[in-house]
């Protein structure tokens, strides 16, 4: 299984995005199963949520409403990896371990060792910390030389 972190989800939800089409390419070459950690839902809907509570008035709210939506419905298409018992105690081992990046991230990085995935995210520098974690950054743009 492939788990997309929330870098590459918000590539994949934003069509104005350069680098989209070719984690698309390159996802849909790849015979595994994909899915998005649970934890990276919860990153995307809260940032849509903040905006909403922070626009100033109704109208201000539609651009965010409408970006919510089309979260909510991209991610019916998905699978989504749970947050689950093996999860959890990925978690704890990772921090009695004392293996220092953001909560967030080290729960994505317990989801991801507890489905033993492939993790793709830009964020090499934290998730290389994870003893045993297999993280992949397909953000990068490739350029041709000639």
């Amino acid at each position: 299984m492939i788990l997309l972190d929330t870098d590459h989800l918000s590539v994949l939800l934003d069509p104005r995005d350069s680098r989209r089409s070719q984690v698309v390419e390159r996802l849909e070459s790849v015979g595994d199963v994909l899915a998005v950690p649970v934890v990276s839902v919860e990153e995307q809907l809260r940032a849509w949520l903040a905006q909403i509570r922070r626009a100033r008035g109704v109208y201000q709210q539609i651009v965010p409403y409408t970006r919510l939506a089309k979260v909510v419905h991209f991610l019916a298409d998905w699978r989504i990896a749970d947050w689950s018992e093996s999860a959890a105690e990925a978690f704890e081992r990772l921090r009695v371990a004392r293996i220092r990046i953001g909560t967030q991230d080290l729960k994505i990085a317990a989801i991801t060792l507890a489905n033993d995935s492939l993790l793709l995210s830009a964020n090499l520098g934290d998730f290389q910390r994870v003893p045993g974690l297999r993280v992949e950054n397909w953000l990068h743009v490739q350029t041709s030389r000639p």
